[in-house]
């Protein structure tokens, strides 16, 4: 799958409408395909590729299934990555979750084409190019705020007493560049991101489109004489799903909620009230009343391919706030599909993630009253344990095949019976779209698309946070309060739609109780989508619980205490900077631990 986005980003790189003449973009290769800082001048086309290497490098741009790194989930793979990071082999020379030199390098193509754009003769038409300068400079900066968020997840630690991040380096380099400079503090790299932010929302629209006539063009543009069709070219709908000003806000407040958890507020200064009102920003291009703005299919938005592929190019459903290419594909189903689906069956969710899931009225199954029964668990349940894992008696696929995963089963579905088999008793069954053949001998291809950023992960930021800053109900200089964001995301659930939700109004005068509750309906909306690993660090919550799993024999239910163990150390709640870089350059400091 990332090939084939890869492949689109370039493509689209150079079909961009950088020409001199009307509306038909053309571009000639020069013989030699190694250009100065000069030759970029009078060569958009070219410039712009400075710009693509951002997309092609994008962190977000595939699916990591990093949970199986987690309590949430195991491989059925040996030699899956995480599986052996979470087991004992995660080492600053051998690190899965490793991003340094990938985005660092990208991030050069960044510092290269900011210091071009300015002189590159983006069109005939002075005012079409100037407006072109601001877009693509403030698509750069938005982008390498981006990565310096990604850099700090995975890299960010500890040394000498500081919060560390990375080296900021702003500017080109080149062969007489000192690469031996020391890492920047955590704070410094946070205010270097929101500077590239705010440079971002002040070039960029809130978002793409047409406009039909020249009122609808920005006051600062309509102020120098700009006309629709020339906005229109700039910023009409060729540019949608590229980097905004709503999803540099949004990366902001991924920052922000960050820099305030508990693994990094002792390095930044950054507060709980900050992140809540950062992440209300990201929220407010839903419009003034975000929570009614809440998409009511949102925690199934990749669940109808019919809906993905009438989706008009770049357009957005209400859930997602960017995402990638929407492409038709086997690709997940042939990889997490049970064995008779004809998949893999990957990636397999936890006995702690479903015991995680409440009862459809809301208490969690530990409760006395929550009506739990542990010889008939998966009855009355959370319905979206049923719609985002596969247990034993589900129905899947195309035909809604039952899938019995009892170790007692007749075929490969069976727990441990062949090596695609699942180790926990469970399925996923999220991200598939069921109408999927995975046959190689009939297969019937679906549309998906890759989320970068969903609504749901703001609303739930702006609730942990929120409920920090002011408590479950205080709303700040805001419209609504973690309670409201909770509410409605259970609700929207199917719990406490018909009924008072007891659970969640037992914890609406209690943070302690909320702050878990809100950390809950994270992991459950959010999972198998690649934040568990981080939430579970931030949090400084234990990452070392066992995985385990459901064996059922003749009908009886046993969990199965520890499938997998986990491996982790104290200090593995930051990430290692590579060995191999801190053996070259001794300014460089490598995080305590590793």
């Amino acid at each position: 799958m990332k090939n084939k986005n890869i492949i689109s980003i370039i493509v689209m790189v150079f079909t961009l409408l950088f020409v001199h003449t009307g509306c038909e973009d053309t571009f000639e290769p020069a013989i030699e395909n190694h250009k100065s800082h000069s030759d970029l001048y009078n060569m958009p086309a070219w410039a712009t590729g400075l710009l693509g290497h951002a997309y092609i490098s994008n962190p977000l741009g595939s699916w990591s299934f990093n949970d199986v790194a987690t309590d949430d989930a195991v491989s059925n793979d040996p030699n899956n990555g995480y599986r052996l990071m979470a087991t004992g082999s995660w080492t600053a020379s051998s690190n899965p979750m490793g991003e340094w030199q990938y985005l660092r390098a990208s991030w050069q193509y960044l510092n290269q084409f900011i210091d071009v754009a300015d002189e590159v003769d983006w069109a005939d038409d002075q005012l079409v190019a100037d407006m072109f300068k601001d877009r693509m400079k403030g698509d750069a900066f938005g982008m390498r705020a981006l990565y310096m968020y990604h850099l700090l997840l995975n890299h960010a630690g500890w040394a000498n007493g500081q919060l560390l991040g990375i080296p900021i380096v702003t500017e080109p380099e080149d062969l007489n560049s000192d690469f031996n400079i020391p890492r920047n503090t955590f704070q410094e790299c946070i205010d270097q991101l929101n500077a590239d932010v705010d440079s971002a929302i002040f070039l960029l629209p809130e978002n793409y489109g047409a406009v039909g006539s020249d009122n609808q063009v920005p006051e600062k543009y309509r102020a120098l004489g700009v006309t629709s069709g020339q906005y229109t070219r700039v910023f009409g709908d060729n540019a949608k799903n590229r980097m905004n000003a709503q999803i540099a806000k949004a990366v902001r407040a991924q920052a922000a909620l960050l820099a305030a958890s508990p693994a990094y507020s002792d390095g930044s200064d950054v507060t709980w009230e900050e992140a809540a009102n950062l992440m209300a920003e990201a929220l407010s291009g839903l419009g003034g009343n975000p929570i009614a703005e809440i998409d009511p299919d949102g925690n199934q938005w990749y669940a109808s391919g019919e809906a993905i592929e009438q989706l008009p190019a770049g357009e957005n459903p209400k859930e997602i706030l960017w995402r990638g290419n929407k492409e038709e594909s086997v690709t997940l189903e042939q990889q997490h599909y049970p064995p008779t689906l004809f998949g893999n069956g990957r990636l397999n969710p936890t006995q702690n993630l479903v015991d995680a899931f409440p009862m459809a009225n809301g208490l969690p199954i530990t409760n006395p009253n929550s009506g739990y029964d542990p010889n008939n668990p998966y009855a009355n349940r959370d319905p979206r344990l049923s719609m985002y894992i596969i247990y034993n008696g589900s129905t899947a696929g195309p035909g809604n095949t039952e899938i019995i995963t009892a170790a007692d089963g007749e075929d490969n579905n069976a727990l441990n019976k062949d090596v695609t088999s699942t180790r926990t008793g469970y399925y996923m069954k999220k991200l598939l779209n069921q109408d999927v053949n995975a046959d190689p001998n009939s297969e019937t291809p679906s549309y998906h698309y890759k989320p970068f950023i969903r609504y749901t992960e703001i609303f739930l930021g702006y609730a942990e946070a929120a409920n920090e800053a002011w408590g479950p109900t205080g709303t700040g200089p805001n419209s609504y309060s973690a309670y409201d964001v909770i509410k409605a995301i259970r609700q929207r659930a199917g719990i406490g739609v018909n009924s008072t939700d007891e659970y969640l109004e037992s914890a609406s005068s209690n943070k302690d109780l909320m702050r878990e509750l809100i950390h809950n309906e994270r992991r459950l909306e959010l999972c198998f989508e690649g934040f568990r690993f981080w939430d579970l660090r931030r949090w400084k919550k234990d990452i070392t619980e066992p995985a385990k799993g459901m064996q059922i024999v003749g009908g009886e239910f046993n969990i199965l205490p520890e499938v997998e163990q986990r491996a982790y150390q104290d200090y593995m709640y930051y990430g290692p900077i590579p060995n191999s870089e801190v053996v070259k350059f001794d300014n460089l400091l490598q995080n305590e631990g590793w």
